[in-house]
């Protein structure tokens, strides 16, 4: 896949706003702080091109990238306890508006391999599959942990989604795990979605 060199587009806070693109969209979706910036950053081999931070809830816009091949969509994180529930909402909305109106050829879903996935992170992944919205699993800081762990924990993450441990992609933005795997599910995920266009 050719990648030239990816630069940030724009972000937008409303619906009205949501960007006109020919290319297709990979989006980036995941709760506050789990290493969305960081994901984006290790697929683009830059390191500030999407700013990451230590405090939850920094994303609060969709933030565009264009990499060439594609655009890639940074969705607002979900789950951050400290924001006030009309903030939520807003978040929710915008990001609900989103997912409904926008052809997105892959959604990378973004979970701890640390942590077990939370509610929230179980209810994005059965909205996925209700309105059948390609989506890669990805388990991210895998770095935080001891090497000999980092299987053990994608069975255990894979078991508490139902899904198979194949089925999930162990990344780290530190040594780079996982950026090959991912840019594999981007491709084939672009090539379905050429091949449905052409039939439409």
């Amino acid at each position: 896949m050719k990648i030239t060199t990816p630069k940030f587009v724009t972000s937008v806070a409303s619906e009205k706003n949501f960007l006109k693109t020919d290319k297709p969209i990979i989006a980036v979706a995941g709760k506050s702080n789990v290493g969305k910036s960081s994901l984006i950053n290790m697929l683009a081999g830059m390191k500030k091109l999407a700013k990451t931070s230590n405090t939850p809830g920094r994303t609060r816009l969709i933030n565009y990238f264009d990499f060439g091949a594609f655009m890639l969509v940074d969705l607002p994180g979900y789950g951050f306890a400290r924001v006030n529930k009309e903030e939520k909402q807003k978040w929710g909305k915008l990001m609900e508006g989103f997912l409904s109106s926008q052809k997105i050829a892959l959604l990378l879903s973004l979970v701890d391999i640390r942590h077990d996935p939370t509610a929230d992170d179980v209810m994005m992944i059965n909205y996925l599959y209700h309105y059948a919205i390609p989506f890669a699993l990805v388990a991210t800081k895998a770095d935080k942990l001891a090497k000999t762990k980092v299987k053990p924990r994608l069975k255990e993450v894979a078991t508490f989604l139902r899904v198979t441990e194949n089925e999930l992609i162990a990344t780290s933005a530190e040594s780079r795990l996982g950026k090959e795997s991912v840019f594999d599910a981007i491709e084939r995920a672009i090539t379905v979605s050429a091949e449905n266009q052409g039939e439409e």
